[in-house]
């Protein structure tokens, strides 16, 4: 019996710490192909040379697709979204998978769900059926209604993606696959890595042992024209909270080039400031720095979901991870210096909350292969209404 070709498509960095367990057991199942296909920001260097992690970690691509166009606005966003399709049809058309793989609410992923479907594909999506802020959300739902298998992280996702029309059978709690790799990190602890000697980074090197931040603030695409004035406010805040910090940059998004910008001016205008950027970092080192953090700040889903199996305390700023289902270890602030200050001061106290598995308990991307492999895969979706 001929295996099944799942084409799993990873667009941006985040995109593959999500899915990485699943590309594992994937590639290791009897009676799946795995066939890579990376795109987008996850292609460019200046996002954090992810197509090298992917790599180091024994993943070569079976295909490529150059998408982005530049410019970090709704209208090049758009634009990408368009041209993804174009090429990613005429992938999808050369390597001929059974099934199609897409991950998550960006752009990218609508242009994948939305090519898939065009040709006849069947197309999986992992992480539907969640609530957040600016207009993630409704890609997630414009994805899920495009897809035939649906891998949801939660009960509660679950039945939303049910209430949208789609067969209950078709509908699978997994947990979430990026909670996998905050598993196997919290087993194997944080010891024994040096963030400066294996990765450089700018800025200066800091003792680590008094305690420390890590920061991921992305702009709200809703939100772009705001992004350099709440980057600033979150800026100002952690140099005030005394103490030092890793920052990540920010996700090729509308808004991108303003928080970017508030980063670099702060840094001239502030060389003392004890904050230490990184571009990006293999998924498993990002976890190890972040499990030895005193408190993780910004408005990543990693605030949400790694760090709740994790007992990570987390300081999310605006709306951008609004109505997600979170844990205890979350506090939610606005994009104001003295309320984010005030909030660092109390989690980076609190030391450590109980994990909470409420994305999954480490062992989602088995389970998705499982599925891939088993699952009835419908192109003509059957009406629930």
């Amino acid at each position: 019996m001929r295996r099944r070709r799942v084409c799993v498509v990873v667009t941006a960095r985040p995109s593959y710490a999500r899915i990485r367990s699943a590309l594992r057991a994937i590639a290791a199942h009897d009676g799946l192909e795995l066939q890579l296909l990376v795109a987008a920001s996850a292609l460019l260097s200046r996002y954090g040379d992810t197509l090298d992690v992917m790599r180091a970690d024994g993943f070569e691509p079976a295909a490529r697709v150059y998408m982005v166009v530049e410019g970090e606005t709704p209208l090049t966003s758009a634009k990408t979204t368009g041209l993804g399709m174009v090429e990613l049809a005429t992938q999808f058309d050369n390597l001929q998978p059974d099934v199609v793989v897409t991950i998550a609410d960006r752009y990218e992923t609508l242009a994948t769900a939305a090519a898939a479907s065009y040709m006849n594909l069947p197309v999986a999506h992992v992480q539907g059926g969640e609530v957040t802020g600016s207009i993630d959300e409704k890609v997630r739902h414009a994805v899920t209604k495009l897809s035939n298998l649906h891998f949801v992280s939660t009960e509660l996702s679950r039945e939303r993606v049910i209430r949208m029309g789609e067969e209950p059978d078709t509908v699978h709690v997994t947990g979430c696959p990026s909670i996998d790799l905050a598993a196997d990190v919290a087993r194997a602890g944080a010891e024994g890595f040096d963030p400066f000697a294996r990765y450089g980074g700018v800025g200066p090197a800091f003792d680590r042992a008094g305690g420390y931040l890590v920061v991921l603030q992305h702009p709200v695409t809703t939100e772009h024209e705001e992004a350099r004035a709440q980057v600033e406010e979150t800026l100002a805040a952690v140099h005030a909270s005394g103490l030092p910090a890793f920052w990540f940059w920010p996700n090729v998004d509308a808004g991108s080039d303003g928080t970017s910008k508030g980063i670099r001016i702060f840094r001239e205008r502030h060389p003392e400031c004890r904050i230490h950027f990184y571009r990006n970092m293999a998924p498993d080192d990002f976890v190890r720095l972040a499990l030895g953090s005193r408190c993780v700040v910004g408005n990543s889903s990693f605030g949400i979901r790694e760090s709740a199996l994790l007992g990570l305390p987390v300081v999310n700023i605006g709306s951008r991870q609004q109505g997600r289902e979170r844990a205890a270890n979350v506090a939610d602030v606005a994009h104001d210096r003295a309320a984010i200050g005030a909030a660092i001061a109390r989690q980076a106290a609190v030391g450590r909350y109980p994990g909470d598995p409420l994305y999954g308990r480490g062992d989602a991307g088995e389970r998705i292969a499982a599925l891939l492999a088993t699952a009835p895969l419908q192109v003509e979706k059957r009406l629930a209404y």
